[in-house]
């Protein structure tokens, strides 16, 4: 892995859909944490302009020279990007039956952000207990600015929500998989579920940060407490 890979995770949010509608992006600190993250409105929108969205805002957010990892549980927003893209453009972007391509602004727009950078899209499965944690945390922070409909995010002073703090069915997981690659031309497969429950807890997948301050790491035992997961013996702290 590289020293300076970038890990990030992106998504979107409409309830109902179409509906209030809102994007969000994360990035992962060298501790595990989210030490970045941002989340804007977008009225009333399709979830899948929403997806689109916030993969388009996090590629403006992070330098184009560092290679990006992104985490992120729409089938539709990558497929669109990894799939079929290429048969759009040598069409006209036109479908395979000839249609205009759905939110072909924002296709278009991805497709130029991507030109040239190593950008390697991992599909996560959504809402999993113990699942990928950035994803989470961007499906929290859309879910709660399409409620609120105000922009938010760490530039702004808000603190990080959690799935706790925001109604569920604002997010999406539709399953999938796919990847697209800069120069190199990587494809990637999807990234599922962390390991199986124990007798207190999950065994994390990627390394985060306890409720406590304290970090923990991948492979180690974790919990749920009231703001995220943690140290078991911090739940009831």
């Amino acid at each position: 892995m590289p020293d300076d890979l970038i890990i990030a995770a992106c998504d979107g949010a409409a309830s109902p859909n179409p509906g209030p509608a809102a994007w969000a992006w994360v990035l992962a600190g060298p501790d595990g944490a989210v030490v970045r993250w941002e989340a804007g409105p977008l009225g009333r929108a399709t979830n899948n302009v929403a997806e689109l969205t916030a993969l388009l805002r996090l590629l403006e957010a992070t330098h184009p020279a560092a290679p990006l990892e992104v985490r992120m549980d729409s089938t539709y927003a990558m497929r669109a990007v990894t799939d079929w893209l290429p048969g759009w453009r040598r069409r006209g972007w036109k479908t395979a039956a000839g249609k205009p391509v759905a939110n072909l602004e924002l296709v278009r727009t991805i497709d130029d952000r991507l030109e040239g950078r190593d950008v390697r899209l991992v599909h996560v499965r959504a809402h999993q207990a113990g699942g990928d944690p950035y994803n989470a945390a961007a499906d929290a922070a859309a879910a709660e600015a399409a409620r609120t409909q105000n922009p938010a995010g760490s530039a702004y002073g808000s603190p990080l929500p959690t799935a706790e703090d925001v109604p569920a069915g604002g997010g999406s997981g539709d399953g999938g998989t796919g990847g697209r690659g800069g120069a190199a031309g990587r494809r990637s497969g999807g990234a599922g579920k962390s390991g199986g429950p124990g007798r207190k807890g999950m065994t994390a997948r990627y390394p985060g940060r306890c409720r406590c301050g304290a970090s923990y790491a991948a492979g180690t035992t974790i919990a749920k407490n009231a703001t995220g997961w943690g140290h078991p013996g911090c739940v009831d702290a």
